[in-house]
């Protein structure tokens, strides 16, 4: 795969270096060197997890270098190029930093080819949307005010998008979108009766096929989790770190591209 705009290199730079030891919590919008030093302060929820909490946030323990937790990232004319470059980035620094438990591809819809972003990036993608040899699907949302243009609009009218993401859920697959993505999983029935989210201008796009909203950053249920706009795809990708792969890796991440995790992740 090669990508004409400079988030490859950044990939290879950021990747580098970074202090990847700092303790993490779970309260974005409280100072943390405050609450590290309120060392006596245990949250309630963390010291006496509920059964299913606990469930959703062990990690699975089978991802390793032989066995990696295997990403593919959707892109197609007139994605958004946040929508991502940014679970892309996540998930290639969470693969270098697990010596290879993580492998992730940017994938397409159509023949491998080149790809124009919605604001004129173009790549050249060297693969196809393959389902079946994904353990986790991203898709970005791009487009939406171009009912006739390229995004998700024109792959809708096209198909082919739709018709995979239909066939596309077997045990042990888990499908994700952000922004208005989340329309192109509705637009398959993968949302229809689900909890989920998606970018505040687009709620109405998804109630009609069938969502059920939360009003969350990230909603996880369970094979299927969405979140909302744009840069919520770091959040989304973080999240899904931390549950497959562990609080620690997630946290070392989370501190090498210097970002804080947003909201709370609405879970069953």
């Amino acid at each position: 795969m090669r990508i004409s705009s400079a988030a490859s290199a950044r990939s290879e730079k950021i990747a580098g270096g970074g202090n990847h030891d700092r303790p993490h919590d779970d309260y974005p919008d409280m100072n943390r060197r405050t609450l590290l030093s309120a060392a006596t302060v245990v949250p309630l929820a963390a010291a006496v997890p509920t059964t299913a909490s606990a469930a959703a946030a062990a990690p699975n323990a089978s991802w390793s270098a032989e066995n990696p937790l295997r990403v593919q990232v959707l892109v197609f004319d007139g994605a958004e190029e946040l929508d991502y470059t940014g679970p892309y980035e996540i998930f290639s620094v969470a693969g270098r930093m697990s010596s290879g438990a993580v492998t992730v591809s940017l994938v397409t819809g159509d023949q491998p080819g080149e790809v124009t972003a919605f604001h004129g990036t173009k790549i050249i993608v060297a693969e196809s949307l393959r389902p079946a040899e994904a353990d986790l699907l991203v898709v970005p949302g791009g487009g939406y005010g171009q009912k006739n243009g390229p995004g998700i609009w024109g792959e809708i009218a096209k198909g082919t998008i739709p018709a995979a993401l239909r066939a596309a859920p077997r045990p042990g697959l888990t499908v994700s979108a952000l922004c208005t993505g989340t329309i192109l999983l509705a637009e398959a029935g993968l949302l229809t009766g689900r909890p989920c989210t998606t970018h505040h201008l687009t709620r109405a796009d998804v109630v009609e096929r069938g969502g059920v909203l939360k009003d969350a950053r990230v909603v996880d249920d369970g094979d299927v989790v969405t979140a909302t706009a744009v840069t919520s795809g770091i959040d989304l990708a973080l999240h899904l770190v931390r549950r497959e792969l562990g609080a620690d890796l997630a946290v070392r991440v989370e501190n090498l591209i210097d970002y804080e995790r947003r909201g709370t992740v609405w879970q069953r």
